[in-house]
């Protein structure tokens, strides 16, 4: 065979592969195309079959709040499956970016429990959640992504690990590699002992589309895209993924990223000489406050339960040596912990209440202010946010006057450019429970000129969507701070958009807005962001 030939059975193999290549992936898209259709379709269905039942039933309030709870659960679906499709949208073009920002650990992995603990007990997962050596806590990356990640693997050892099964997850920060390193690098593990998957299947988990067939043939959702998305941004951090599986047998998942990070500072300024009662049982969080206030040099008394704890406020009243704050640790027994705080603010009203809980903060905010706790220090917690916390409460700077779902801002002006008339009306509700007076504009123009037709200073607040006709968000922003005003740069102007990749927060920030505020608005997010600001 000569030269020529050789050149083009060469030429006929690479086109052939290639041409295999594109049907290959043709075939992939069709079936990834079918299953969102179905996986697409299944919370649809929900939300129109219980809009209709809702309407149908509307003067049956048990009925149809059944209905919004089910068209609340579909909708979260829903959003989370077009997500999906938007990030691997974004990762096949080569325009995903990673944002960074300083955060802490412990408040993300305290958002990612709340997230994934009722998916788990729904199903009756024995979970075990550790935590190994922290070299720091206040790292610097991009939170928002790395909970995205982590949700995404924990939420598959739930999906397809049996009922009853068991489930744990570690994390730990290692210290830089080198003495001048200046990267830390966050750990994070995940095992199950679920269904697993084949070595066949196993080598096309990251391939975008791909679903294992037994899986999809037992009825499990899922869109094939997850995993791959998941390799995509710990890869865009400069981090690694290993995944082990054997069939029947589990799963197991370690991802290592590295983070810049804040050197660990003293936060003992309020503490000097003070002296704690903790309220705990659970031995292992017993250990850890021995660990972490023993290191700070703090005094401490430790009761397992209630009882026990009021002995020690007695006793302590009648030796002279009273406490200068409780903390209401995770395990309170088989009492209620507001019960308890409630009772405590009642008899010794002096002593600031402090609790230390794996709760959802937004949903028991209020009625603990009611029950007269100071300070909320999320579980888990490090040295760090154990100091910083109680040191805000026995300084006094508590946050018990700001409690509430709805925080009353009368006399306040807000300004909301939205041109959606559905969205507006939505955000004048919500923006409405806080006695704040709304003014609207249907788009950017009618936003700069309402500005400018009020007195300086008239407005504390403006939420700009970003996509309006006329003249969209970035260019109103732009046109106010350029107006010349006094006010022009001290007023707080938010985006409220549903773009919310990290170059859109970024945009918005170089347009020169203040923040970000996502859409479908998260009522308790932006109760929080308002109390901040305003």
């Amino acid at each position: 065979m000569n030269t020529q030939d050789t050149r083009d059975n060469n030429r006929i193999a690479q086109l052939e592969e290639r041409v295999q290549r594109a049907q290959d992936a043709l075939a992939a898209q069709e079936t990834f195309l079918s299953n969102m259709s179905h996986d697409i379709r299944t919370p649809m269905n929900a939300i129109v079959g219980m809009t209709a039942l809702a309407k149908k039933h509307i003067d049956e309030k048990a009925r149809v709040m059944d209905a919004l709870n089910k068209i609340e659960v579909a909708s979260t679906h829903l959003l989370s499956l077009i997500n999906e499709v938007l990030d691997i949208s974004r990762i096949n073009s080569g325009r995903l970016s990673i944002g960074e920002e300083l955060f802490s650990l412990g408040d993300m992995l305290h958002d990612i429990l709340i997230i994934i603990r009722p998916q788990m007990e729904g199903k009756g997962h024995h979970f075990t959640f550790s935590v190994g050596e922290v070299f720091a806590e206040d790292l610097h990356g991009d939170p928002l992504r790395l909970r995205q990640i982590f949700v995404n693997i924990i939420n598959n050892a739930v999906k397809y690990t049996p009922d009853g099964g068991e489930i744990s997850v570690r994390v730990s920060v290692e210290p830089p590699e080198e003495e001048a390193g200046k990267r830390a690098f966050l750990l994070f593990t995940c095992r199950d002992n679920g269904i697993g998957m084949s070595e066949e299947f196993l080598k096309k988990l990251f391939v975008p589309f791909e679903r294992d067939a037994s899986v999809a043939a037992s009825g499990i959702e899922g869109t094939g895209l997850g995993m791959g998305i998941v390799k995509s941004l710990v890869e865009a951090m400069s981090g690694t993924i290993q995944v082990e599986s054997r069939l029947g047998e589990g799963t197991g998942v370690t991802i290592r990223v590295p983070l810049r990070f804040e050197e660990a500072g003293s936060h003992t300024g309020e503490l000097w000489g003070k002296r704690l009662l903790i309220l705990e049982g659970s031995r292992e969080q017993q250990d850890i406050y021995r660990q972490y206030l023993g290191e700070a040099g703090i005094a401490f008394e430790t009761a397992p339960s209630m009882p026990e704890a009021l002995a020690m406020l007695t006793d302590a009243q009648l030796h002279e040596k009273s406490f200068d704050g409780i903390i209401l640790g995770a395990d309170t027994g088989d009492a209620n912990c507001l019960e308890i705080a409630a009772y405590l603010h009642k008899a010794y009203p002096a002593l600031p209440l402090v609790l230390a809980s794996e709760a959802d903060w937004e949903k028991i905010e209020y009625r603990a202010g009611r029950c007269g706790i100071h300070t909320f220090i999320p579980v888990p917690f490090f040295r760090k946010s154990l100091l910083r916390g109680l040191d805000e409460a026995l300084s006094q700077k508590s946050t018990a006057g700001t409690f509430g779902s709805a925080p009353d801002f009368s006399g306040r002006h807000i300004l909301l450019a939205e041109d959606n008339l559905i969205n507006r009306e939505i955000a004048c509700e919500i923006l409405g429970s806080t006695n704040a007076e709304i003014d609207t504009a249907e788009d950017g123009k009618q936003a700069l000129d309402l500005y400018l037709s009020k007195p300086e200073g008239y407005y504390d607040l403006v939420l700009m969507d970003v996509q309006m006709p006329v003249m969209d968000g970035y260019e109103a922003t732009k046109a106010i701070r350029e107006s010349g005003r006094s006010d022009a740069m001290p007023i707080r102007i938010f985006a409220m958009t549903a773009n919310t990749f990290a170059e859109d927060i970024a945009r918005a920030r170089a347009a020169g807005m203040n923040g970000h505020i996502a859409k479908p608005i998260d009522i308790s997010k932006l109760m929080q962001m308002l109390r901040q600001i305003l």
